[in-house]
């Protein structure tokens, strides 16, 4: 047999499974990047749904300590109110002590 005839076999057969090879080769690399993106995508959406959550619980938390200070103003204006009360009462007594 021609060298030559069995250079271009050997050639082709190698180019051949070379070919096929550096497919699944190919095919697997993308369906790696693929299910990488698919995660990637799924990753963000749950970050997007913790931070929207995280939003709703500030914003709640806000609305409750705004809630938890006007309580403090009432609670401190009614400590006040009775504090004069009681000097007055006090004072009151003291008088009828004397009398």
């Amino acid at each position: 047999m021609d060298w030559n005839l069995i250079g271009t076999i050997i050639i082709t057969a190698l180019t051949v499974l070379g070919s096929s090879e550096a497919f699944k080769y190919y095919k697997s690399r993308l369906a790696l990047k693929s299910k990488s993106m698919d995660l990637q995508g799924e990753y963000k959406e749950d970050l997007k749904k913790r931070v929207n959550r995280l939003e709703v619980l500030l914003t709640e938390s806000s609305k409750e300590k705004d809630e938890q200070r006007f309580r403090i103003i009432k609670l401190t204006e009614e400590v006040a109110t009775l504090r004069e009360r009681v000097k007055f009462l006090e004072a009151e007594n003291e008088r009828l002590k004397k009398i």
